[in-house]
């Protein structure tokens, strides 16, 4: 009931907006939205059932817009487990997604990344993740649907079409596995290099339990991770969130070209 109270009144106030991708926007990648033609915004706090965005970075705003043809909703921040220990916390967000329209769901975020090549600054697109804090944001659901197929979560058709567009913009687009750990603390060498050895390309708090939702609502997904750090013991750099804020900014570049990109197909 109350995600569709909260999908009524966004669109009673967007004259019936209906976008066809959504958007998540991870830490310092919030200046995507500049790129929106006729944006109308909502704050989390005005919208029943959004969560309030407690980490710098995460402006906590919907945006509804339109790029090079295709209407789009941009949530502009979100929340992570590690602020309340809570793993559903994105439920409504990205259910009121689902119920204005959108078919996709394309998720970004800042990441650490795990091999040589992939240096800070560049973009990974992900082809699977390793959940390895054990929890889920389907605790608790009781219909069957809770049972989520996660094969070919990362849809194979879009990841194709990022290849392409990045090729065709000259833009080094790298791919890997990324594992999600609960934070807020980093990673140690240790947990690092156990990542490595169970597969993992890239490492981060964020963007899998939205996977998991935004499957269990029917949406296609693709996620791209803005690498802002070598991981923990791979470099002499300290980790800071001031560093991945910083690194994220040089990463914005290529990242909205790509989502601009991947947009314009749509139109």
């Amino acid at each position: 009931m109350r995600i569709a109270k909260t999908v009524e009144l966004i669109q009673s106030k967007s004259h019936g907006f209906k976008p066809k991708i959504g958007i998540i926007l991870g830490s310092g990648l919030g200046s995507f939205v500049d790129v929106l033609e006729r944006p109308i915004s909502f704050s989390y706090n005005d919208l029943d059932g959004f969560p309030a965005a407690g980490v710098s970075g995460h402006e906590g705003k919907l945006h509804l817009g339109n790029v090079k043809g295709t209407d789009v909703a941009v949530l502009q921040g979100r929340v992570h487990y590690y602020e309340s220990g809570i793993p559903d916390e994105m439920t409504i967000p990205i259910r009121s997604l689902a119920g204005l329209g959108c078919e996709t769901l394309i998720l970004t975020n800042a990441a650490g990344s795990l091999v040589e090549e992939a240096m800070p600054g560049s973009v990974m697109l992900l082809t699977d993740h390793i959940n390895f804090t054990g929890v889920s944001p389907l605790f608790g659901e009781k219909d069957i649907s809770r049972f989520v197929d996660m094969v070919d979560a990362y849809d194979p058709v879009i990841r194709l079409s990022f290849h392409n567009i990045a090729e065709d913009m000259g833009i080094k687009l790298h791919e890997g596995v990324y594992m999600w750990f609960c934070g807020p603390n980093f990673e140690t060498p240790a947990e690092i290099q156990a990542a490595k050895i169970l597969g993992a390309d890239a490492v981060g708090m964020s963007t899998v339990p939205e996977v998991i939702l935004a499957r269990h609502a029917g949406l296609k997904v693709a996620a791209l991770s803005v690498i802002t750090n070598m991981a923990a013991g791979m470099s002499d750099e300290a980790l800071s969130h001031e560093q991945t804020m910083e690194n994220a900014h040089k990463g914005v570049k290529d990242l909205k070209s790509l989502l601009v990109g991947f947009l314009e197909l749509y139109s």
